[in-house]
């Protein structure tokens, strides 16, 4: 049996403080892997900058001087964490059998790389790593992650409960994952979509060990939103209904407002028809911003813009 060539993707944004401690925690798995014979001697790490502001580029280059393991790809400006990732997984294609994918800031159990590496020569070719507990969060970050989740079934798009970006990909995965082109990116819904033999290993999430989480609630509210409306019409069709039944019960008022004229009464409730106009406008808004938001994607899928720019390679 072919021992496969691995290589280790870490997308890096501002990360100069857990950096070296990282490389070393990665590389000393690495190395107990190779030792085993379960990744060739060729596999390797791949840094990907993504833009920092920081030293994080120039540690980078440093660790890649002493240590050739490590690889360094440069992107031009910040183009966001899909955009790194995708960047690591594709220079990485054509170079390893089986890539694996994961966070700076080691909150992702390396350990869980052992199992990854098993499932694959079990015959998978996508291994999901997922979280086992929420012990360590917040009462209101396991809320919205549950929420999260729930909601972006109910939306339509397939995405394995408690997984991030922690897997491992194989080659032929990879390359058919190459093929999809668009520049609105939520990789938790498109590598579903590849459809090849896949599997899932538990562990549990470490604290950040420094720096700050690149995932506040405002971001993941706009990356749950990306990811909605970039696999799923289902809001769309909502609205729709609304639409439907907001103009249901019009006719119904309006017949209601008939009746009461033709037998007299004076129509009274001006403050009810001024909240009924204040609700129905709010809807209006918010379904032209809805349907912006996909013309906005639309916009930017025709225009097909690259997704990133590589500045500068160490190897």
């Amino acid at each position: 049996m072919k021992i496969p060539v691995l290589y280790i993707v870490i997308p890096c944004y501002n990360e100069e403080e857990v950096l070296k401690s990282t490389t070393s925690a990665v590389k000393a798995k690495l190395t107990h892997l190779q030792s085993k014979g379960l990744v060739a001697k060729t596999s390797r790490i791949v840094l990907v900058n993504d833009g920092s502001k920081d030293k994080t580029w120039e540690i980078i280059k440093e660790i890649n001087h002493s240590d050739p393991t490590f690889n360094g790809v440069k992107l031009s400006r910040n183009r966001g964490h899909q955009n790194a990732l995708v960047a690591g997984l594709l220079y990485s294609k054509d170079r390893s059998d089986i890539t694996i994918s994961m966070d700076a800031d080691l909150q992702d159990d390396i350990d869980a790389i052992d199992q990854f590496i098993k499932a694959f020569h079990e015959g998978y070719d996508i291994v999901y790593g997922t979280r086992s507990s929420r012990t360590t969060d917040t009462r209101f970050k396991r809320w919205t992650a549950r929420s999260f989740y729930k909601f972006m079934h109910k939306m339509g798009v397939d995405v394995v409960y408690d997984h991030a970006d922690y897997r491992l990909i194989s080659k032929r995965a990879l390359e058919e994952f190459a093929k999809y082109s668009e520049v609105n990116l939520f990789l938790r819904g498109i590598i579903p979509l590849i459809g090849f033999p896949s599997t899932t290993v538990s562990y549990v999430r470490n604290e950040r060990q420094a720096g700050e989480s690149k995932y506040p609630l405002k971001k993941m509210i706009s990356f749950a939103l990306d990811g909605i409306t970039s696999f799923s019409v289902k809001p769309i069709r909502f609205v729709f209904s609304i639409g439907i039944a907001l103009s249901v019960i019009s006719v119904l008022f309006l017949v209601y407002v008939l009746v009461q004229y033709l037998t007299g009464h004076t129509v009274e409730g001006w403050s009810f028809i001024a909240c009924s106009l204040w609700f129905i406008g709010g809807v209006q808004m918010m379904s032209i911003g809805l349907i912006g938001e996909y013309i906005g994607k639309i916009y930017s899928e025709t225009k097909a813009r690259p997704r990133y720019a590589v500045e500068e390679i160490v190897e």
